[in-house]
């Protein structure tokens, strides 16, 4: 019996052009200023010296901000780059220059799952702040009261198992009673091998026949 579900977020319950076309953007063109404004608040430095860690090398503001813009047009998903996107979008989505998008299915079953009592989480390589951000401001209001947790890369690579493995005992149910979505077989394989139930969701296109994961189309079709 699946008593807990967790999603991912971009191609799952959010459309990939958003986070490309919106989010990316509007954090790169702010990064530097950002950084020069609050490079000196705890928070800020914190990532700013966990780029450096992560790099390899000291460096400094300047050479910072290259490396994140460096790591952005390669789509890297580390932790402090998550993190300090996630403090650019605060004021995008705070100062309504944007809401979160969220497939109408997405925020249909996610509501429904939460009123048969289910519990809800997210999985993201964005950052808890940025998956706060995104499903607080969404298209669809406030839906931050659906979910019982956020993780995020801090808890381990979306790609390996034993990262799973933490979130099932994070969560405190048995692997086999919570169900993981996502869009990415790599993620899901992950999932499956730390002994979670899987659907792949495959909203455009899809991927090949045999691909060893149920297969839906949104989430109107997610049913164990």
């Amino acid at each position: 019996m699946i008593r807990a579900i967790v999603t991912d977020i971009e191609g799952t319950t959010t459309s990939v052009s958003f986070v490309y076309q919106v989010l990316f953007p509007y954090a790169r063109t702010r990064l530097a200023a950002f950084v020069q404004a609050h490079g000196e608040e705890p928070a800020v430095r914190a990532q700013l010296d966990a780029v450096a860690r992560e790099a390899g090398r000291p460096l400094d503001d300047g050479a910072a901000v290259a490396q994140l813009l460096a790591w952005m047009e390669e789509d890297r998903k580390v932790t402090p780059l998550k993190a300090l996107q996630g403090m650019i979008w605060e004021a995008g989505f705070r100062g309504g220059d944007f809401t979160g998008h969220l497939y109408p299915d997405a925020v249909r079953g996610l509501r429904a799952w939460h009123a048969r009592g289910l519990r809800l989480y997210v999985y993201s390589s964005g950052s808890e702040q940025a998956q706060r951000l995104l499903f607080g401001f969404s298209d669809a209001g406030d839906l931050t009261p659906l979910f019982s947790g956020w993780f995020d890369t801090h808890i381990g690579p979306k790609r390996v198992a034993d990262s799973y493995r933490a979130i099932a005992a994070r969560i405190g149910l048995p692997a086999a009673e919570i169900l993981f979505l996502s869009d990415l077989r790599e993620e899901l394989d992950a999932a499956r091998e730390a002994g979670l139930d899987t659907r792949w969701l495959v909203r455009d296109g899809g991927p090949p026949p045999g691909a060893g994961h149920v297969q839906v189309r949104d989430f109107d079709a997610v049913h164990w």
